[in-house]
């Protein structure tokens, strides 16, 4: 076995943590996603940065939160100084031979200014494909591999009756084959209007504001499908890796860039801050070296800040020692006495322009019971959640005074958290 183990480092695009069969979810079988977590441990609460692929993957690469590298959306590019200073150049710095198979969507920076090489695909099916003839190369040193999948993501074309870019799935023969509708499928009362505003200005992208119950239905069995056709892909990579010998070897992480609303409270897409659109999938697996069968659903997990430290702690590499993100390499090995964050922030920006508040900027502040959403616009601007007695988000606890301590307390919170990291949202919601 080599001094530091390869790193496989897994995305998968635009699915929700729950869309696994190994986290309980009847309606979808992903044998291969299993496996991982059957060797490694399962981070149930862990969380974008941002819900939405460029800023996602921007924060991915740098460890930074979108609003401090610049890529806040999907056409912002991080900031000139960041290309050379990504996970991919870290690990290049150590000794690491990189490479990138498939999607890669950093806004601004290419894969090469970030010290990978490209492989130069882009569809699911031939992602493993290159992958696997990477991994075959004689090196001298460990190799990292990001092997970037677009599925789940055509669920996006699928809402919009287009044909699929990865190909087509099985269509269900009846209604009754597909899925029940979620148990917070409704708008619950003090929901934001901000997510509505949104919605009644861009119905290209969300036509499932005309959708019937049957229509959603029908949704949520083609996203199950595109789940399990990226499964597959993700089965090819993993036994290649198993038939070369290299598994207990390589130190695997597996994860989305974010999740889709995939009907909870009629939502589809992604950039809300609902828990199905910000909770990702989120397995860390080194057969023999992790522990296996691991759940771990007590650690609140950014996998835009906590990416980079921990697959540089793994490689023992040289990171800035500004970056607040945590490494998970002890905590997946079965080590829980580490001090760890007790509150975590998303950010988004919903695309509404001319609003009160400007852009529509959104954050969301994670503690370990509640959720406390704020946007700049429309009613019912601030949520509240209880997620321990409340999961489905269906009680917004801002509108009832009871709750005003608990309030005050991550108001404060939020306020700090944009003090600390120069983040304007503050004062956009003046």
């Amino acid at each position: 076995m080599p001094d530091r183990p390869n790193i496989l480092f897994i995305t998968t695009d635009q699915q929700y943590a729950g869309a696994m069969s190994c986290a309980g979810n009847p309606a979808v079988h992903t044998p291969h996603m299993d496996s991982l977590s059957e060797t490694g441990v399962r981070f149930t609460r862990a969380y974008c940065s941002h819900p939405l692929c460029g800023p996602q993957r921007a924060s991915i690469m740098t460890g930074l939160y979108p609003h401090e590298n610049g890529a806040i959306s999907n056409n912002t590019p991080i900031h000139e100084d960041l290309k050379g200073r990504t996970l991919g150049n870290f690990l290049a710095n150590a000794g690491y031979a990189g490479a990138l198979s498939g999607k890669w969507h950093v806004p601004g920076a290419s894969p090469e200014e970030c010290g990978l090489e490209v492989l130069g695909v882009t569809r699911d099916d031939e992602v493993p494909l290159r992958a696997i003839d990477f991994m075959k190369r004689e090196r001298a040193g460990p190799f990292f591999l990001f092997a970037s999948f677009t599925n789940p993501h055509d669920i996006c074309q699928v809402a919009r009756n287009q044909p699929l870019p990865q190909g087509s799935v099985r269509q269900p023969e009846t209604v009754e084959e597909c899925p029940s509708l979620p148990a917070n499928f409704a708008i619950p009362p003090y929901s934001p209007d901000m997510l509505q505003m949104l919605r009644q200005a861009s119905r290209r992208i969300y036509p499932t504001i005309e959708f019937t119950e049957d229509d959603w239905r029908q949704l949520r069995y083609f996203y199950f499908r595109l789940c399990e056709k990226v499964d597959r892909e993700i089965g090819v990579l993993l036994n290649g890796l198993r038939d070369l010998g290299l598994e207990e070897d390589t130190f695997t992480v597996f994860t989305s860039d974010h999740g889709d609303g995939h009907g909870a409270h009629n939502w589809n897409q992604k950039t809300s801050l609902y828990e199905e659109v910000i909770n990702v999938p989120f397995i860390v697996s080194q057969k023999g070296v992790t522990q296996a069968g691991g759940v771990n659903d007590s650690h609140l997990v950014s996998i835009g800040l906590d990416v980079l430290p921990t697959l540089c702690d793994v490689a023992e590499a040289d990171v800035p020692d500004t970056l607040e993100g945590l490494s998970l390499r002890t905590l997946a090995e079965g080590n829980n006495s580490e001090s760890w964050r007790d509150e975590l922030v998303v950010e988004t920006i919903l695309d509404i322009d001319g609003g009160p508040g400007g852009a529509g900027n959104s954050r969301a502040l994670l503690t370990d019971r509640y959720k406390y959403s704020i946007y700049t616009m429309g009613r019912y601007r601030e949520q509240l959640v209880d997620l321990k007695d409340d999961p489905g988000e269906m009680v917004n606890l801002a509108v009832n005074s009871r709750f005003d301590d608990v309030l005050n307390d991550h108001r404060k919170s939020l306020r700090d958290w944009c003090e600390r990291t120069n983040d304007p949202f503050e004062s956009m919601c003046a």
